[in-house]
């Protein structure tokens, strides 16, 4: 072969095996890296000795001991040397050469006689080109030669016996502090590099925790330890913490989607702190002191929502003639409101107008829940008669605050009849609400001044309009303060030109007064309601005040029975109706002062509420409403005496059953004393061992209950079959057969009285209460009785007939009610006003003065009497009849009826003793002894 044959075949060799120059690559790179990490290693070991001998002081809770600034020195000077001794050795370490990681190779692999020192090599002396194709193809076959080279693992035990030595008790030192720490080991290590964190073998804290409510929630406050179930507390809660014997500051910390605010913290003395937060949303709180969780707790947080708040139904004025406004209103909240009100707007508001008109809500406490109605009188506003948008606004005791939804409604307006007085009144709110300049609303004014009418013939009214145009015209006055005085000042001159329409100058200024002084007495009960008084000083002005007011509206009633002479208006006992509205309003004004001095400050403005519209109507009162009330009047007086026949028809039906009661009564008490002398012994005295129980009960005159021992029951024995051993005394038997006769003729009697009063009802109502027919039947029964001498049947048939009475007296004041012929008239309030129960007056003289209703003095009295309970079970008034009155008759028990009557309650109490009775037995015992 020739020298360029050699040159090609040794060329396509060494293609053919460049993936063997890769591999030895490769190879050489690992073998760089293991003699580095080999090298690095033994650098490192004084470095982890260091740590590790830390470690073993940490394990055995040496640092621990000691106070953390000086533990924080400690590990800052332990962790410095470390660094310093690994810099130092690092800084010492020296790559590995090339032949190195040969040699790293060639000893892994098992390569004898160095064939990676011939690739390096180079022939010695002058290379030519055949002997460097020779040596290329040498070096080619050692590389094919090669086979699979290794680099081995790292060789990291110390070298050295010293090393090793210290490595093995090292070692040793930690496995067996670690033992001893147990799972405390991570832990403790950890306290050991980070001062200020406890190991987990320091005992816990003391921590005391609790959530309070907020001031607005009723609840009380949780407490806070190992809870199974997460607390439920409102939103805005404090969560306090009280932690002891911890060194350093706890933290509270959100988990869980648990958002707090306002956190705090104070610190009680050197061991001890207290931290508060808000709980916002729900979640758990964590407490954390020490690098370590001292507590966690999930709170379920409730979120506090706005208060719900609606109008109630048919707001506002409906009828163009009403002058008050209706606001109903519902509003309610979890944890109570603190203020409610109304809020309106124009619902069509011109040039701009952002006035808003603010109407407070009566609230007593913070209610959880309210519902009423107001109805304000809000006539002397500008906005009356005009189209509203309101809103009720509440706000709840947490600060919250809720909007109904907008109601449109119109707003109440006094009607007036007077066209001067309705043409100020159109200036007054066309300038009041910005419809009309100041320079027009003086020149409309003027002309109204001009006008014939009120004004121009009376001079206080002119001199009062002229003010008003002076007013507008000054430029000194700024244009708010003059829109306020102009708007109040026509308010009062319409209300007076209204005033002197149909009545004088006397009952023109009882209005006046009449006005002033329901203001007063408002103005007095809202600062009685705001300032919580209702002691001796407010009382005395709230009565001097009403006895203002009450002087005003009798001079106004009198002005009005004085216009009615004056226009030939028929009225009877024209004293006795001014006498009847002064003591109706005097009703009223003594319940408004209970009202306020209890502190009922709504149900006293609901009274004065009253007086406001019986004086408006009073005030709007027309010759053909004084004829009304003529009528009115003629047929309350009929009403009363047809009320006082049939209180008078049951007191003689009341005598009637008292008689026949005293009758029974009678022959009651002899035939039980007739059954006690045959009990009695020679000596007179009761064997009260031997007798029943019953017995001794009926001998103290007490009932037996039923279905016990002994009870028998004890009705009157009926007259058709009269025991024969009692005989009764024949004068005494024609004494009360005479009774019988003359009780029959009066029964018959009644019956006829009772119909007429029937027939008179029925004329005067055109109705027929059907209780007139029960009554008439039970009279009937009641005749019958006495005449086949029926005691006991009389006074049954007696008793149904007074109680179809009493029917009859309600269903004829039913029946008065339902008319609207009779209806009261609506300015004597304590008559007609739905807020007052009272149905009449309350002395006979009101009855016959005409201010009563369809019942007189005396039945109201029996209406009381029978709400007070003042009745015996017959429903009889007690000490009514003449049976009942003291007399010479009167029996008074001696010395031998109280001796026996000892004897049986000291036998009744040695029953009571004996446990071996019937339980039923001894239980009424016990009740019938136990007062005693």
């Amino acid at each position: 072969m020739n020298q360029g044959g050699l040159h090609q075949s040794l060329t396509a060799s060494t293609a053919e095996d460049g993936a063997l120059a890769e591999r030895l690559a490769t190879a050489r790179r690992h073998a760089a890296i293991v003699l580095r990490i080999e090298r690095l290693w033994p650098a490192l070991q004084p470095t982890f000795a260091l740590l590790g001998v830390y470690c073993v002081a940490s394990l055995l809770r040496i640092p621990q001991h000691l106070p953390d600034g000086i533990r924080l020195l400690l590990v800052a000077g332990w962790l410095s040397l470390c660094g310093w001794r690994l810099h130092k050795d690092i800084e010492n370490l020296a790559p590995p050469t090339p032949s190195e990681v040969d040699r790293r190779i060639e000893q892994a692999s098992g390569l004898h006689n160095r064939p990676l020192a011939t690739l390096t090599d180079h022939p010695a002396g002058t290379s030519s080109q055949s002997s460097a194709t020779l040596w290329q193809a040498h070096q080619q076959r050692i590389l094919a030669s090669l086979g699979r080279l290794r680099v081995g693992w790292p060789r990291l035990w110390p070298q050295g016996r010293t090393r090793q030595i210290g490595a093995w008790v090292l070692v040793a030192a930690l496995a067996g502090t670690a033992g001893l720490a147990g799972s405390s080991a991570p832990g403790r290590i950890l306290a050991g590099f980070i001062p200020g964190r406890d190991d987990p073998d320091v005992p816990f804290p003391r921590v005391e925790a609790w959530i309070t409510p907020p001031t607005y929630a009723p609840d009380a406050p949780v407490f806070l330890g190992n809870i199974k179930t997460p607390p439920q507390t409102p939103q805005g809660a404090h969560l306090t913490a009280i932690v002891t014997g911890l060194a350093s500051h706890p933290t509270l910390r959100e988990q869980g989607g648990m958002v707090l605010h306002d956190a705090t913290r104070h610190k009680l003395d050197a061991h001890s702190w207290k931290l508060d937060v808000v709980l916002e949303h729900s979640g758990t709180v964590r407490l954390t002191g020490r690098g370590r969780t001292l507590a966690q707790w999930p709170v379920t947080v409730l979120p506090d929502a706005d208060p719900s708040v609606k109008w109630g139904p048919n707001p506002g004025s409906p009828r163009k003639e009403e002058w008050r406004t209706l606001l109903p209103y519902e509003a309610s909240h979890a944890y109570g409101l603190a203020s409610l009100k109304v809020e309106l707007h124009l619902a069509h508001a011109k040039h701009g107008s952002e006035r808003t008109l603010t109407i407070p809500l009566p609230l007593v406490g913070h209610p959880k829940s309210v519902k009423g109605a107001i109805s304000p009188d809000l006539s002397e506003d500008p906005w009356a008669g005009e189209t509203v948008t309101g809103r009720v606004i509440a706000s709840s005791v947490s600060g919250h605050e809720g909007k109904s939804a907008p109601a449109i409604f119109r707003m109440g307006a006094r009607v007036f009849h007077s066209p001067i007085a309705r043409a100020l009144l159109d200036v007054r709110k066309r300038f009041a609400l910005g419809q009309e300049s100041r320079q027009d609303a003086a020149l409309d004014l003027e002309a109204l001044a001009d006008a014939p009418g009120p004004v121009r013939e009376h001079t206080g009214m002119l001199l009062a309009l002229s003010s008003v145009v002076a007013m507008l015209d000054n430029n000194l006055t700024d244009t708010a303060t003059a829109r306020a005085g102009a708007t109040n000042l026509l308010w009062d001159l319409a209300l007076d030109i209204e005033d002197r329409r149909t009545g004088d100058d006397a009952s023109a200024q009882a209005s006046i007064d009449v006005r002033a002084a329901q203001a007063a007495v408002a103005q007095q009960l809202q600062h009685m309601h705001e300032n919580g008084q209702q002691g001796q000083q407010a009382q005395q002005e709230l009565e001097e005040r009403l006895k203002t007011l009450q002087s005003a509206i009798s001079r106004k009633m009198q002005a009005l029975a004085n216009q009615a002479m004056k226009d030939h208006t028929v009225i009877p006992d024209l004293p006795g109706f001014t006498s009847a509205g002064n003591q109706a309003f005097s009703r009223l004004m003594r319940q408004l002062q209970s009202d306020a001095s209890n502190g009922h400050a709504d149900e006293a403005l609901k009274r004065l509420q009253d007086m406001e519209n019986a004086t408006e109507r009073m005030r709007n009162a027309t010759p053909q409403d004084m004829a009304n009330l003529a009528q009115q009047m003629m047929a309350q007086q009929k009403m009363r005496e047809q009320a006082a026949a049939l209180h008078d028809l049951a007191s003689k039906q009341t005598a009637l059953l008292d008689h026949a009661q005293s009758r029974l009564d009678e022959n009651l008490k002899a035939q039980a004393q007739k059954q006690s002398d045959l009990a009695d012994d020679g000596d007179g005295e009761a064997d009260y061992a031997n007798m029943p129980t019953s017995e001794l009960l009926r001998r103290l005159g007490l009932p037996m209950p039923p279905g016990s021992e002994g009870a028998q029951p004890a009705p009157p024995p009926p007259p058709s079959q009269p025991e024969t051993p009692l005989m009764p005394d024949p004068a005494k038997a024609e004494a009360q057969a005479a009774a019988r006769r003359n009780e029959r003729a009066t029964q018959h009697a009644l019956e006829h009285a009772l119909d007429e009063l029937k027939d008179e009802f029925k004329y005067l109502t055109g109705k027929t209460p059907g209780a007139f027919d029960e009554a008439r039947k039970s009279m009937q029964d009641a005749r019958k009785a006495l005449a086949d001498g029926d005691d006991a049947a009389a006074a049954n048939a007696e008793e149904k007939a007074l109680e179809a009475l009493r029917k009859t007296r309600q269903q004829m004041q039913d029946a008065v009610k339902g008319n609207g012929k009779n209806s009261i008239p609506s300015f004597l309030p304590a008559l007609s006003s739905p807020s007052d129960g009272s149905s009449g007056s309350g002395s006979a003289s009101d009855g016959q003065n005409g201010s009563g209703s369809p019942s007189d003095s005396s039945e109201n009295q029996e209406e009381e009497d029978k709400q007070s309970g003042k009745r015996d079970p017959l429903g009889r008034k007690l000490g009514e009849g003449k049976d009942q009155t003291e007399d010479d008759s009167t029996h008074i028990p001696d010395n031998v009826a109280r001796q026996r009557a000892r004897e049986i309650e000291q036998e009744l109490r040695r029953r009571d003793s004996d446990r071996t009775r019937p339980q039923q037995e001894l239980d009424y015992l016990d009740r019938l002894l136990k007062p005693f």
